[in-house]
């Protein structure tokens, strides 16, 4: 059998002035491995300087978008050549979302199914995100004791009120029409015009994006938001998420369901109790952190922040959590700190801080130039 290629995982097409790119790796649920971060770098930058690419559509093979980064490759990097292997990854994924970010032509991502983690990074920094009634959206990093990374201290902090940090903090799970509502995707559209969406945008020869979005909308519906919804809670969501650290959160949640008995926070209580403790600290702190900086900014820190969990010196927990959810998928994870109270300050700074490591070195984001004014906007 042939080895598989980067080629093989992101698909590429080509019709007129448009850039059509299909992560394809289906029975993996397309999630993100060394192989195609590398290529999507490579075909950004590419179409970046080429005069005839007008818009690039980045879509997927299967049920998901993709459901996020290849986790357990990079667990078996970090074991098998150390945690500059793993962080070699998320290197490389930073720049790409940065790049995505500050992208000079339109990027339209069909969110047709599940969109998680590094799906997220790869769909939300760009012009368009186009949800469907199949999509499903979920940062769920706390419960392997990772933190929403990919610049989702960026984009999720810039939600309406405090919406951001429930995402965050919980992994709570939103489908389509959340999705619109809170900003997260920018149209829905029906899974069944898809087809004929992309056809009209395979015409278009220009790169302004008032003609893009003015395609779209013709496409898309109003979508109805569910009774049960999330964002129906949103005065609950804020008046306890707003607080300034996690012990305060659970404890605000606890006395509204004293006051209110209500199975939506029960639950939301569970998802937060279940979370790794060292986990939900620094995502709090990310989150606060990123609420007031620009993207460059969010992604330097959150590459500090993800080599410090490689290296594993204040916690273990992201290999434990890595072992219970995917490995040997018990679902019993032993943290270690095992509650929020043994953790203090001063080790959620650590994660923050550069590492003491002489071979390490910061983000580099590369120099952007002649940017349009919503990339300018995220600097």
């Amino acid at each position: 059998m042939a080895p598989v290629t980067s080629q093989d995982q992101v698909l590429e097409e080509e019709v007129s002035y448009v850039r059509i790119l299909s992560l394809n790796r289906p029975k993996q649920l397309n999630a993100l491995s060394f192989q195609m971060v590398t290529r999507l770098l490579e075909l950004f930058l590419r179409y970046e300087h080429n005069s005839n690419v007008k818009l690039v559509i980045v879509k997927s093979i299967g049920r998901a978008f993709s459901a996020g980064g290849d986790v357990l490759g990079v667990v078996r990097a970090v074991k098998q050549g150390g945690w500059r292997l793993g962080a070699k990854f998320f290197y490389d994924e930073f720049i790409l979302n940065y790049l995505m970010a500050t992208y000079t032509k339109p990027q339209i991502s069909i969110l047709n199914g599940i969109v998680m983690g590094g799906g997220c990074g790869v769909s939300m920094h760009g012009r368009f995100r186009v949800a469907t009634e199949n999509s499903v959206f979920a940062m769920p990093e706390t419960a392997l004791s990772l933190f929403p990374d990919v610049g989702a201290s960026y984009f999720l902090s810039r939600l309406p009120g405090f919406f951001g940090e429930y995402l965050a903090l919980t992994g709570a799970r939103l489908d389509g029409a959340e999705m619109l509502a809170c900003g997260l995707a920018t149209h829905f559209v029906p899974s069944s015009r898809l087809s004929l969406l992309e056809e009209t945008l395979c015409k278009v020869d220009s790169s302004d994006p008032t003609i893009v979005s003015t395609i779209i909308d013709k496409f898309s519906q109003q979508p109805y938001l569910k009774d049960h919804s999330a964002y129906h809670r949103k005065d609950v969501i804020d008046k306890c998420f707003s607080h300034r650290t996690v012990e305060e959160i659970l404890s605000s949640l606890e006395r509204e369901n004293i006051d209110r008995p209500d199975a939506w926070i029960s639950a939301t209580i569970e998802l937060l109790k279940k979370a790794s403790p060292i986990s939900l600290k620094i995502t709090l702190r990310s989150m606060r952190e990123g609420r007031l900086q620009g993207v460059g900014q969010c992604l330097i820190r959150e590459y500090r922040m993800v080599c410090h969990v490689l290296r594993g010196e204040v916690s273990k927990d992201f290999f434990e959590g890595s072992r219970a959810i995917l490995i040997d998928k018990d679902k019993n994870p032993k943290w270690e700190p095992s509650k929020l109270e043994l953790i203090s300050d001063n080790m959620v700074d650590q994660y923050l801080s550069k590492v003491s490591d002489e071979e390490w070195e910061d983000l580099k984001l590369p120099a952007r130039s002649n940017l349009p004014s919503f990339a300018i906007a995220k600097l």
